[in-house]
């Protein structure tokens, strides 16, 4: 019976990175059909694509009460993006870092993880109220973004990319978002069952299996634009898929259904913050991420899953 849950998974995976393309492609395409700039589109529209794999897995959990998966899929998405990802890119090549993104984006993805911890502190559950709080963080950075990029208009390229008709878009849209939700029920579906007959928490099998499941799109972006040289492309992506997840995801979460939180859940957030800082330090100080950087933050990740698996029982 495992054979077919783990089979079902992979299924749930495939239908969750592939509905996400679809879903990027036709939402992209409706964007630029109507004129809307192709560097609004790729912060908002590409950057939600990619986080929709983790977002239909968190929302799905939440609603079923699997909380453990619920917060430990966004955690463990974004320690694999920053230790994984952004490792492996840099050990591929190393990469300078973008001023805006050591002066903006990554102290904000620190600070965010700092207000998630706070919030989990105050009430031991993620509630309607601290939901509509990270929305509104969400809603506020994504306008700072977005004004920021009109005002450096002149100084980025436009990308046409792929154009679709109209109606192969909405057909796009529509596909896309329901292989998304269809695969993020199976991923939730039969991750708890695997956890059950295997004796495992569902803690450990989202901050590791559903994490690196639906971190999959970030990985194959970054790694493909790491080998034709632009590895530079990888911390943004990663950083802003980082913010994606805890402000939109679990703020999308938790005003749904309320997120029960416990000693667990919060040492990891704990974790995920201090990777964050640690990681941010040596590229504050070298305006860039180096081999060894990368070395470290993959070795670091090799540890931090031994560790889970220590403690994996449920």
């Amino acid at each position: 019976m495992i054979f077919l849950n783990i089979l079902l998974l992979l299924v749930g995976f495939v239908l969750l990175i592939k509905g996400a393309d679809f879903f990027v492609d036709g939402s992209s395409s409706i964007a630029k059909l109507i004129g809307i700039p192709g560097f609004v589109v790729g912060l908002t529209v590409v950057a939600m694509g990619t986080s929709a794999p983790e977002a239909a897995v968190s929302i799905t959990a939440g609603i079923q009460k699997s909380n453990e998966i619920a917060i430990s899929n966004v955690v463990g998405s974004n320690i694999f993006n920053l230790l994984v990802v952004a490792g492996v890119c840099a050990i591929i090549k190393p990469y300078s870092i973008e001023k805006i993104m050591l002066r903006r984006d990554f102290p904000v993805n620190i600070a965010i993880s700092g207000v998630l911890l706070l919030l989990m502190f105050l009430g031991n559950a993620l509630g309607l109220i601290d939901g509509i709080i990270l929305l509104a963080l969400f809603i506020l950075y994504n306008v700072v973004v977005i004004v920021s990029a009109f005002k450096n208009r002149s100084t980025l390229e436009e990308d046409e990319g792929k154009k679709l008709s109209p109606l192969l878009s909405v057909l796009a849209i529509i596909g896309g978002l329901a292989a998304v939700i269809f695969g993020g029920n199976l991923v939730v579906n039969n991750a708890t069952e695997i956890a059950r007959v295997m004796g495992l928490s569902e803690t450990f099998i989202g901050l590791t299996i559903i994490a690196i499941g639906t971190s999959l799109p970030e990985l194959v972006t970054s790694v493909v634009a790491a080998k034709k040289g632009e590895s530079g492309l990888a911390l943004g992506n990663v950083i802003g898929s980082n913010i994606f997840n805890i402000l939109l995801i679990l703020g999308l979460s938790s005003s749904i259904t309320t997120i029960a939180v416990d000693s667990s859940a919060i040492f990891n957030v704990i974790v995920m913050t201090v990777v964050t800082a640690l990681i941010f330090i040596p590229c504050l100080i070298k305006k860039s991420m180096g081999r060894v950087v990368g070395i470290f933050s993959v070795l670091a990740y090799v540890g931090y899953t031994v560790y889970l698996l220590m403690n994996a029982k449920a």
